[in-house]
Formats: C-alpha cells, sequence, structure tokens
C-alpha cells in the first residue's frame, strides 16, 4: 500500500478570499493620502514666536518700506508749431533733458517699471529714437512702442 502523499491533490485550486486584503490597501491609501495632505501645509504655514515675557511692551514697530511698483510709464510725444513736446503720465514737459532727468529719478527708483513711448504720426521718427536712447540709458529695461490705430 502507497502512503498518501501531502503533493497528491497538487491540482486543486487554492482559493484565498482577496476581499480583505484589498480593503486594507485601500484604508492604508487612504490614511498615508490624508496624513500627507496636512504635512504639505504645515511647512507653508510661517510662524514666529515672541521673545519678549512678561507684560512689557513690545519693540515699536517700524512701518514698512513704501511700495516700488509703478504704473506704466508713458511718454506721449506731440508736434507742436514746429517743435516736439512730451507728456509723461499727462504731465507736460517742457525739454528732453527734462524727460531725462524725470525718467532717471524713476529709474533710481525701479529700473524694471515698463516705459512705453506713445509718438504721434506727425512725430520725426529722430525725436522718438531720442526719447528711447534717453530711457534705454538712464536704465530702463523695457522700453515698448504703442501704436494707434491705422485710419482709413
Amino acid at each position: 500500500m502507497r502512503c498518501p502523499s501531502v503533493y497528491y491533490h497538487r491540482n486543486a485550486a487554492i482559493d484565498l478570499p482577496m476581499t480583505p486584503m484589498i480593503d486594507v490597501v485601500f484604508q492604508l491609501l487612504i490614511f498615508f493620502v490624508w496624513t500627507a495632505g496636512f504635512q504639505v501645509t504645515e511647512y507653508l504655514l510661517t510662524g514666529s514666536l515672541s521673545s519678549a515675557t512678561g507684560t512689557l511692551p513690545g519693540a515699536p514697530r517700524t512701518p514698512p518700506p513704501p511700495e516700488r511698483d509703478f504704473d506704466d510709464l508713458v511718454i506721449r510725444l506731440f508736434w507742436k508749431q514746429g517743435q516736439p513736446a512730451w507728456r509723461l503720465n499727462d504731465t507736460p514737459l517742457a525739454s528732453l533733458a527734462e524727460v531725462r532727468a524725470r525718467l532717471r529719478a524713476v529709474a533710481a527708483i525701479n529700473p524694471a517699471a515698463p516705459v512705453i513711448l506713445h509718438p504721434d504720426r506727425d512725430v520725426p521718427l529722430g525725436h522718438v529714437i531720442d526719447v528711447y536712447d534717453v530711457a534705454r540709458r538712464v536704465g530702463f529695461r523695457k522700453v515698448q512702442f504703442a501704436t494707434s490705430e491705422a485710419r482709413g
């Protein structure tokens, strides 16, 4: 007589219940996603504790520095009585030297402010180039041209 072997019924299908294992995997996934969401927020929130103790008044706060952003600087060029005329953001300027002085003062504060040249049609190109050169020499990096719609 033959001894029964453990491997004798090897062809029988092994039935493993997968549902509890899938439930556990989803539970772990939800746990890690939930906790990872709060971890990023902790690093983004800044906070500082006061080193002062007791009821002493704190150090006087200094006012914040003035804002360094400007609107676009629009330079209008006109041709009046055979001579050029300038306007910087609707402020009339008498000469190219005054344009240079105003642009130099603004460039000392914020050279990244955009300068837009808006010449009239009858202004000779040489005067437009002069204002462009002045804006670049005083330190502005963005000098752009505005165009008018074609009439017709």
